[in-house]
């Protein structure tokens, strides 16, 4: 829900009359609403399919890898906001990385959203800032799930798994 307080109470963030977490929740709803990349990827090298039995959310995530480096990326299924906009970010900065710089990602999104500490990867600043919206799930326990879910199934295809659930580590 936004925020009511009168717009001299907000802080005057890039400009804009809306505080960091209004913007946050924007691009969120937007990547949900319009999420990009979405739909099955054929032919694809790669692809996984991921469920989160607590609240239902699939996603089946495709990749194209070429020269050890993802040329083309997406994705299908049916969750929340959270779940879907994090697909769709995932799916616009992992395009055209390398598989060491998509590990990376994982690795680092994975420990932020989970609360852990990490060291932003090198040469992927721009990437990570990409995902800041996402890290906010933190707050709310049962939704890391949701955002996390499409990039454990992008492990899963990248590792050649097949399939992926929320009930695995996080």
């Amino acid at each position: 829900m936004r925020s009511k307080r009168p717009s001299s109470a907000r802080k005057n963030c890039l400009g804009a009359d809306m505080d960091l977490r209004d913007l946050y929740q924007d691009i969120i709803l937007d990547h949900g609403r319009h999420p990009r990349n979405f739909g099955k990827l054929d032919p694809a090298s790669h692809h996984a399919h991921g469920h989160n039995p607590l609240c239902g959310d699939t996603v089946t995530v495709y990749l194209d890898v070429v020269d050890g480096r993802v040329s083309a990326v997406r994705f299908d299924g049916r969750g929340c906001a959270i779940s879907t906009a994090s697909a769709s970010l995932m799916s616009e900065v992992i395009t055209g990385k390398t598989l060491a710089e998509v590990d990376a990602l994982f690795g680092d999104f994975q420990a932020r959203a989970t609360g852990h500490e990490t060291t932003t990867p090198e040469g992927l600043d721009e990437e990570v800032e990409r995902l800041e919206p996402l890290i906010g799930v933190r707050a709310y326990p049962t939704r890391i799930k949701c955002a996390v879910l499409p990039w454990h199934t992008l492990k899963a295809a990248l590792d050649g798994k097949g399939e992926a659930k929320t009930e695995d580590k996080l």
